[in-house]
């Protein structure tokens, strides 16, 4: 029998927290936390809610994994998430040592690649899952801030 817990599975997640954080007035941006193929931590942005330049998907989704594994490395574990981590975010996740991560659509300004930050030298990356749906969101939400 074929394993159902996919990329696209998981990335199907993180797009679900990115439309919550829609429906909140926040930034559409999705991650989750995913070890063994069960979900540790799910989360979306929370800027504006907490009034933190901090609190993006990704951050919380940290804490959150940390939180539940009871330490601080996130070895073994893939991040799921909706847009490019920004250098902020993916400076963390390089001190996380997380294994995996996995982004939907790029972030051509202010992603981590653009920026030239790097990640952890073991820390997979693969992007590109979902990377339409990712997009029109953060544009649907930036065209309804302009109106």
């Amino acid at each position: 029998m074929e394993n159902p817990f996919t990329d696209e599975y998981f990335m199907k997640k993180a797009l679900q927290e990115a439309e919550v954080a829609f429906e909140k007035g926040e930034i559409p941006v999705g991650a989750i936390i995913v070890i063994d193929n069960k979900i540790i931590a799910r989360t979306h942005n929370l800027t504006e809610l907490l009034t933190d330049v901090t609190a993006h998907a990704e951050m919380q989704a940290i804490t959150s994994a940390s939180n539940f594994i009871g330490g601080k490395y996130l070895k073994g574990c893939t991040l799921y998430v909706t847009i490019e981590p920004c250098q902020m975010c993916a400076g963390a996740l390089y001190w996380s040592q997380i294994s995996k991560i996995v982004f939907a659509a790029r972030d051509e300004q202010r992603g981590f690649i653009t920026l030239g930050t790097q990640l952890h030298p073991k820390t997979e990356v693969q992007q590109g899952i979902y990377a339409k749906e990712a997009s029109e969101l953060m544009v649907r939400f930036f065209a309804s801030r302009r109106k």
